[in-house]
């Protein structure tokens, strides 16, 4: 009896015990999918710029360079800030070369800005005013902010967090070269509204990272199944692969181009034409290197147009400037 009674007590209480934890379990999945939305919350436009410092090296002739990105909160929305009081450097020149037109969300290592050999322990300050929120990101010489190459390739994802291989150490960034005349170093190109202007630009890779293919988990899916199927990964992710990208640096009014660029900025949505999208595969390389691109400005104006070969871990930019008449 004394047995029995036992058991049936026990079992009582682990019915008892299983209701709790049940319901327990419920009440935190349902405050967890309540909350989702508030976590993930993301934005499409009215959001603010914020600047980044990324890390530096050194340079061969021992000054510095400091490398800053930025993180646009919008995922549509692009930005125009120009240099002034809502744009600019401190101390010394506001103009570091920093851009004024923001692409969506994060561009990493977007420009550096060299400083002298004897800077020492000074601090250098790039402060972005926009939608009405200011913020700056600070630059020093601290040592665990020292950038190498397999640094970059880490940090855009070409690696996985916090590791190398032989083939990202080999690596070697491409190079892109506009073809046309130069003026001081500079390339300066003038044409009319509406008027296409043909940028032809030669690309020079070794080969190196060589491209992903589509991860073991998604290969044996149904294509339309994979479109669903979100990439599942502990940190931003990036297919290595070479393509050219040209986008606008500096200028407000509406440029086109013409094929449509790879984005070269953090846009994880699946066939969203960027190295992080899902299912995004590398463009075919033309055979003698030279990539053709047609731009059309629809606004007058000075504009400044950036250009950059990627080849999954490392980079190369160029810029034009384009003086567009009526």
């Amino acid at each position: 009896m004394i047995q029995g009674s036992f058991h049936s007590s026990l079992s009582t209480f682990t019915r008892s015990l299983n209701s709790k934890v049940i319901r327990v379990g419920l009440t935190t999945l349902l405050a967890t999918l309540i909350a989702l939305p508030t976590q993930a919350q993301t934005y499409l436009k009215g959001q603010h710029i914020e600047p980044a410092y990324e890390g530096w090296w050194e340079n061969d002739d021992g000054t510095f360079s400091f490398i800053f990105g930025y993180h646009n909160e919008n995922w549509e929305e692009e930005l125009d800030v120009p240099i002034g009081e809502n744009n600019y450097f401190e101390p010394g020149e506001p103009d570091r070369g920093q851009p004024t037109h923001f692409l969506p969300r994060r561009n990493r290592f977007t420009f550096e800005v060299v400083v002298p050999a004897d800077w020492g322990d000074k601090e250098l300050a790039w402060t972005v005013t926009s939608n009405g929120v200011t913020k700056t990101a600070y630059a020093t010489l601290a040592r665990d902010y020292i950038v190498d190459n397999v640094v970059i390739a880490s940090e855009t994802g070409s690696l996985g967090a916090g590791t190398s291989s032989p083939e990202s150490r080999a690596n070697v960034a491409p190079t892109l070269t506009v073809q046309g005349d130069r003026a001081g170093g500079q390339i300066i190109r003038r044409v009319r509204v509406g008027e296409p202007l043909l940028i032809e630009s030669l690309v020079e890779d070794d080969g190196l990272p060589k491209p992903r293919g589509t991860s073991s988990r998604l290969a044996g899916l149904d294509p339309k199944l994979r479109l669903l199927t979100p990439p599942t990964q502990v940190t931003v992710g990036k297919t290595n692969g070479l393509f050219l990208s040209w986008n606008v640096y500096r200028g407000e009014g509406e440029v086109m181009f013409d094929p449509p660029q790879i984005k070269p900025w953090e846009d994880t949505r699946t066939s969203a034409n960027s190295p992080w999208g899902a299912l995004w595969t590398p463009p075919e390389v033309p055979a003698d290197g030279m990539y053709r691109t047609n731009v059309t400005f629809t606004e007058p104006g000075t504009y400044t147009l950036w250009g950059r070969a990627d080849d999954g871990g490392l980079f190369h930019d160029e810029y034009i400037t384009v003086i567009v008449s009526e």
